[in-house]
């Protein structure tokens, strides 16, 4: 898991993507929010609860500007299985971010929004908890009126609709389009679409699929200036047949010595070491021997 979010990061830092993201799933795939115009946030926090200091860490996090003026701010969160406690999560990273502008040195500055958003990448099952806070919480119907509710903006990125899919123009359109094609056809068929961030793309692939030749790939992709995931998946292909005859001769060389070994086993038996050295050195004399001591199918193998 740590894997994954790890690369899933490494992919939404690029402006491009973040962007894409954000004006497909908040503003109909409208370009209002420009890559020039965002800004890397610090990510990470740090919380005193019970005492002791902890770190939470947001997964990418960019500050959106008009000039030196935040608009806002967008926090992506990636998810790979659902998480019952997400809106416990998501408030807790917002309201580190509305604590930040709530301090006295910032008292008269500009306030501006915090926007969250889950991206949800699991295919295999939808995302079944609640999304705001009143349905994960055990309130007293007395209290109700008095809590403040809080709902978490959940995507689940292979449900959506085809159309919304297609909107992606970044990278990310073909890690949308894979969830997609995996929770519709338990396949993927690979798509022309140009790869922008070719090792990035790789990565998250190696570690959404679980194959790590999407990983080992990546010099071999950089060096062909690999430019779609047609491309990838006929060098995938073309390693995974490659490793595939290396492994069966190796399995065969294996075989064939412990054949050989049994032949001079016997013939040691029998004593005969000029039998011994000959069955080592005249292929036609060894194959004889294999067939008389019925070894032979077992080395043909």
């Amino acid at each position: 898991m740590q894997e994954k979010d790890i690369t899933q990061k490494m992919l939404e830092r690029h402006n491009d993507v973040f962007s894409d993201i954000v004006n497909v799933l908040l503003f109909g795939g409208k370009k209002v929010v420009a890559e020039e115009t965002l800004f890397d946030s610090v990510t990470d926090s740090v919380l005193k609860i019970d005492k002791r200091v902890r770190i939470q860490d947001r997964d990418v996090a960019k500050y959106w500007k008009d000039s030196q003026i935040n608009i806002a701010l967008f926090g992506l969160e990636n998810q790979t299985t659902p998480n019952k406690l997400m809106p416990l999560r998501v408030i807790s990273y917002d309201g580190t971010e509305y604590g930040k502008q709530s301090r006295t040195e910032n008292i008269d500055k500009k306030k501006y929004p915090v926007i969250s958003l889950v991206l949800y990448l699991g295919f295999e099952q939808k995302w079944l908890y609640p999304k705001n806070l009143l349905g994960i919480i055990d309130v007293d119907e007395k209290l109700k009126p008095y809590v403040n509710d809080y709902k978490i903006n959940l995507f689940e990125i292979a449900y959506l609709d085809r159309e919304i899919i297609d909107s992606f123009k970044s990278d990310f359109w073909i890690l949308a389009d894979y969830l997609y094609q995996m929770r519709v056809n338990k396949n993927y068929v690979a798509d022309k679409k140009s790869i922008a961030h070719v090792e990035e793309l790789l990565m998250l692939m190696s570690a959404m699929t679980g194959d790590k030749r999407f990983e080992e790939i990546i010099d071999e992709a950089n060096t062909k200036e690999v430019v779609n995931m047609c491309e990838v998946l006929d060098i995938v292909e073309a390693r995974g047949i490659e490793k595939g005859i290396e492994k069966g001769r190796e399995k065969g060389r294996e075989e064939g010595a412990d054949i050989i070994s049994r032949l001079n086993t016997i013939l040691a038996k029998e004593g005969d070491l000029d039998k011994i050295i000959k069955a080592n050195t005249d292929k036609k004399y060894r194959n004889e021997l294999l067939k008389k001591y019925n070894l032979l199918r077992d080395y043909e193998k």
